[in-house]
């Protein structure tokens, strides 16, 4: 199981790639991200976890790709959402580290967040689940809920969507 982080405390600034899931805005460390790439087809795979959305064939790698809303809760978006993507990030896993989509209603921008405006995720309270969190940022527009995506994945479910990728990816090379 990943080690959470704890929120920075020194003033030096950190960079966020922000996005919004239904009225949220939430941030990954920019240095996480791999790349942001538009809605593309999703293939379903059977009997995985609900917020495993599928895997997508991205430049000759299969990738799982979750969906954040049902990773916390959260209701389906309507319909497509317009400006809905898929945001490749990097978690590590085990000795390697493993390419995953995250799939988000939309992409807003990167801010230049200080880190003495990151408090804790522990202000929540105690009766909060934030394992998810690295900290809540305090930005001019209102409150990011800043993500530590090495917590996204359990470490059972890191291997298991690791194991599909490989087993998609090795079918495909096959049918080639």
């Amino acid at each position: 199981m990943a080690t959470r982080r704890e929120a920075p405390t020194s003033a030096a600034t950190g960079k966020y790639l922000t996005f919004r899931l239904g009225t949220e805005e939430y941030g990954i460390e920019v240095e996480k991200v791999e790349r942001i790439i538009g809605l593309t087809d999703i293939t379903p795979v059977p009997r995985m976890p609900q917020f495993l959305k599928g895997v997508i064939n991205l430049r000759g790698r299969i990738l799982p790709v979750v969906d954040l809303r049902s990773k916390f809760g959260m209701p389906p978006l309507e319909g497509e959402g317009e400006q809905a993507c898929i945001v490749v990030v990097e978690v590590p896993k085990e000795k390697d580290v493993l390419l995953m989509g995250a799939l988000v209603d939309s992409v807003s921008e990167v801010l230049d967040i200080p880190l003495d405006a990151i408090d804790p995720p522990t202000a929540l309270g105690a009766d909060c689940d934030t394992e998810l969190l690295l900290g809540l940022a305090r930005a001019e527009d209102g409150i990011k809920i800043l993500l530590d995506t090495d917590s996204v994945l359990t470490g059972s479910e890191a291997h298991q969507v690791s194991k599909v990728a490989l087993a998609v990816g090795e079918m495909e090379s096959e049918l080639e």
